[in-house]
């Protein structure tokens, strides 16, 4: 484990110059990181050593796109990227099929084992339509997107090409079944990506902040190019050190409101 010190040097080194070795040694600093969050995707049948693969590659992009400047440590950064990384490649290998495309379906596909555990629903197959209707209000989705879910997580991919009846010229291909019912899915459910889930519970969690720390973090943290602490220590008549920690105290508040509304939305593995 790196002292602050050091692990800001080391990222100042690769920012600046591009220090490999730097960039190494941050890396494998947190090696036990990633294998940690890794272990807690446990549940989805996966192999373990391609899940912490995965939660490495997430830990490299972290390095990667790290900005010692912003005053908090390396961890608190990088556990967000490594989630997102094992995330999308459980997503990617649990099914054939396009799945868990919108901030919703991702809610629900890490969340629903846990959220019919909570209410006891341990029976295979349909869901009670009592159930269904508690599940889809706590994670503020539709029932619709509940039963789906449900279905693939309990049955797994069919092949459209298995055979239906009895062996002979009788049997058909299951998908010589299938009806099509969906005369315009696109206008059923408005998508709405992941991106502006994050933008509105930050909205929503700026209210915590007063208007000179709103100000002094959007300046710093929320633009394309972030302010010196330069310029706002003469903006605000006061030193680059009181700045600085009106800013990392700035950013904890609203870090932690945010990670409050996300356990309220039931956001938490996505936010």
């Amino acid at each position: 484990m790196l002292e602050p010190e050091e692990e800001y040097m080391l990222a100042k080194a690769w920012v600046e110059r591009e220090d490999t070795g730097s960039a190494h040694k941050l890396v494998t600093s947190h090696l036990r990181l990633a294998a940690k969050i890794a272990m807690g995707y446990r549940g989805y049948g996966l192999p373990q050593a391609e899940v912490i693969a995965e939660a490495n590659v997430g830990l490299m992009q972290a390095v990667k796109k790290f900005d010692p400047e912003k005053g908090f440590r390396l961890a608190t950064y990088a556990m967000w990227w490594i989630r997102a990384s094992i995330q999308e490649y459980v997503l990617r290998s649990w099914s054939l099929v396009k799945m868990g495309t919108t901030s919703g379906q991702k809610k629900l596909f890490f969340n629903l084992r846990k959220a019919k555990a909570r209410i006891g629903a341990y029976e295979d197959g349909d869901l009670r339509p009592e159930h269904v209707e508690k599940i889809a209000t706590d994670l503020g989705v539709t029932e619709t997107e509940v039963v789906s879910m449900n279905r693939r997580l309990s049955g797994g991919d069919a092949s459209l090409n298995a055979m239906v009846g009895s062996d002979g010229e009788s049997a058909t291909q299951w998908q010589d079944w299938l009806e099509d019912e969906t005369a315009d899915q696109a206008g059923d459910y408005e998508e709405r990506d992941e991106m502006d889930s994050r933008r509105e519970l930050l909205a929503e969690a700026m209210g915590v902040l007063n208007d000179r720390e709103k100000d002094i973090l959007a300046q710093r943290r929320l633009q394309d190019k972030a302010i010196t602490l330069e310029e706002l220590s003469s903006q605000y008549g006061v030193s680059r050190e009181r700045i600085r920690q009106i800013e990392v105290r700035a950013f904890e508040k609203l870090q932690t409101k945010m990670q409050e509304l996300a356990k309220d939305k039931g956001m938490l593995e996505t936010a």
